[in-house]
C-alpha cells in the first residue's frame, strides 16, 4: 500500500525522481544494493525510492547523490524540480 505522502503526489514529482536516481545508478552500472550500501539506505526502501513509492528526506537524498557522484540539486533539476 503507497503512503499518504506517496498518494498525494499528484504532480507525480516522487516518480519523477525515483526515474531519475534509477537512470543515474543504471548509467554507472551500479546495481541497488550497491547504491543503498553506498548510501547508507536499506535496499527494499531505495527500491521504493525509485519507484515513487516513498518520499525523500533531504538527508537522504543527499546520500543517494552522493553515493550517485553528483549533487542533490543535480537530481531536482533533472526531474525538473
Amino acid at each position: 500500500m503507497a503512503r499518504i505522502s506517496a498518494a498525494l503526489d499528484a504532480n507525480g514529482d516522487l516518480q519523477k525522481l525515483g526515474a531519475v536516481i534509477r537512470g543515474r545508478r543504471k548509467a554507472i552500472n551500479l546495481s541497488q544494493e550497491a547504491l543503498a550500501d553506498a548510501a547508507g539506505i536499506d535496499r527494499s526502501h531505495t527500491g521504493k525510492i525509485e519507484r515513487g513509492e516513498r518520499n525523500l528526506t533531504l538527508l537522504n537524498l543527499s546520500r543517494i547523490a552522493n553515493a550517485l557522484g553528483c549533487r542533490p540539486s543535480d537530481l531536482l533539476s533533472e526531474c525538473g524540480l
